[in-house]
């Protein structure tokens, strides 16, 4: 569920009658085939109790509960039933589940250290390799079969309900997964071998230890040297995207000088001398931009060093891993936020998007729950924050008072960071 904070009841109530008034003046979308989901819901209670096992017949049912209940977080399941609101697991009888991919910043490496608006950028960039490059791209995915969405929280989702998807045990999801992770990449897939001939004919490309025959290329014209050249860019799968991450790091090392490369090829493992001197022929004397320009790795007349070779891929395989939480994707059963829905943690609109949206989307601007216009509400500042909402900006120091639209003063309150003016006084402590 994510991080969700403790607040006092005078607090919790503010909080759910603005939940209230966003269920009872906006309409939320239910999800394909919602009839045979099964939805569950937290409450605004400061036990954290959740309800489950609902089922809905109409559009009309699922708002009027919205409205009538006014859930802290709402989630509905990424499986589909025969009788969803069935009490036991085993008793609802399952036919299939959406398969979901979630990228959250706390499952990035290089979240560490952001701000919380930094992280949600960062989310959005991985999100969209994910989509692109491996749902539409590796998987081959229409666009009308995945659904996108801000998770109102730290990250996004994106629900693949493709028919052919549906069926897929835990252990075939698993697989999905791993391709996304690119768990232990066949790095040789990603060169391979051309015999050139002294005169200079590329005369045969192709994969393995050796390509043209076994008689060492005594039967071609001029003397003969197998030597590993990256795949091309656009080969579909890992091999074209860890070869367009090797070309990627050596622009780094052009950018940032020999200094650098050499720097990150002994951090790769590279022995000292070996990397100076490759950093050397790289940058220095142009082999890198050699290496882009023609996808050789001879440079100089000297073949990269096997192990260079590898620990440049590896790497980058590394750099260009997709990043996604296991568990979500291969649980059958998953619980998943409901889009349109708000969030308990933060009060943003868990958000359904569009691909074209998703290149533009500012949860700061764009996961508001009302819309320009809305009231404004005086906060009592519980710590010290500093956040790019908009129109207004929530920045201040702690015990400060500061007057914000009623998203951002209900974004502050969720989080635990401030606490509204008109809640009425905390409760006194216990003596």
């Amino acid at each position: 569920m994510g991080r969700t904070a403790t607040l006092d009841p005078p607090t919790l109530d503010w909080c759910r009658r603005r939940f209230a008034e966003y269920y009872r003046t906006h309409r939320v979308e239910p999800p394909p085939r919602f009839t045979r989901r099964e939805f569950a819901a937290f409450p605004f209670t400061t036990q954290t109790l959740m309800r489950r096992h609902a089922a809905f017949r109409s559009a009309e049912e699922l708002e009027q509960f919205l409205a009538r209940e006014t859930p802290r977080h709402v989630y509905y399941s990424s499986a589909y039933y025969r009788a969803p609101s069935h009490a036991t697991m085993a008793a609802k009888g399952w036919l299939g589940a959406d398969v979901i991919f979630d990228l959250d910043a706390d499952h990035l490496r290089q979240a560490g250290g952001k701000s919380y608006a930094e992280q949600l950028a960062l989310a959005r960039s991985r999100f969209l390799d994910l989509v692109d490059g491996f749902l539409f791209g590796d998987f081959g995915l229409d666009p009308t079969d995945v659904s996108l969405v801000f998770s109102g929280g730290r990250g996004y989702h994106a629900h693949v309900h493709a028919e052919s998807f549906l069926g897929l045990s835990s252990s075939e999801r698993r697989e999905l997964v791993d391709y996304v992770l690119g768990g232990n990449p066949d790095l040789q897939a990603v060169l391979a071998r051309v015999r050139e001939t002294d005169r200079g004919g590329a005369l045969a490309f192709g994969g393995g230890p050796e390509v043209g025959g076994g008689d060492g290329g005594r039967s071609s014209p001029g003397r003969q040297r197998p030597f590993r050249r990256l795949v091309p860019p656009d080969t579909p799968g890992w091999p074209g995207r860890a070869s367009r991450a090797f070309l990627s790091v050596l622009g780094r090392w052009r950018a940032g000088g020999p200094a650098l490369a050499a720097q990150e090829m002994r951090g790769f493992g590279v022995p000292g001398p070996v990397a100076d001197e490759w950093a050397d022929r790289l940058v220095t004397r142009g082999g890198a931009q050699r290496v882009q320009e023609t996808l050789s790795l001879e440079v100089f007349s000297a073949e990269f060093p096997p192990t260079l070779v590898e620990a440049i891929l590896r790497e980058a395989t590394i750099e260009v891993q997709g990043e996604t939480d296991a568990p979500v994707t291969t649980d059958i059963h998953r619980l998943i936020r409901l889009p349109g829905s708000l969030h308990g943690g933060t009060g943003f609109r868990v958000a359904p998007l569009t691909r074209d949206e998703l290149d533009r989307f500012d949860p700061f601007r764009d996961a508001r729950p009302f819309a320009d216009g809305e009231p404004v509400e005086r906060v009592l500042l519980l710590a010290t924050v500093d956040y790019p909402t908009q129109p207004v900006p929530a920045r201040g120091r702690e015990g400060e008072t500061l007057e914000l639209p009623r998203s951002a003063a209900l974004f502050l309150t969720t989080r635990g960071e401030a606490r509204p003016v008109d809640a009425g006084p905390p409760p006194a402590a216990a003596p």
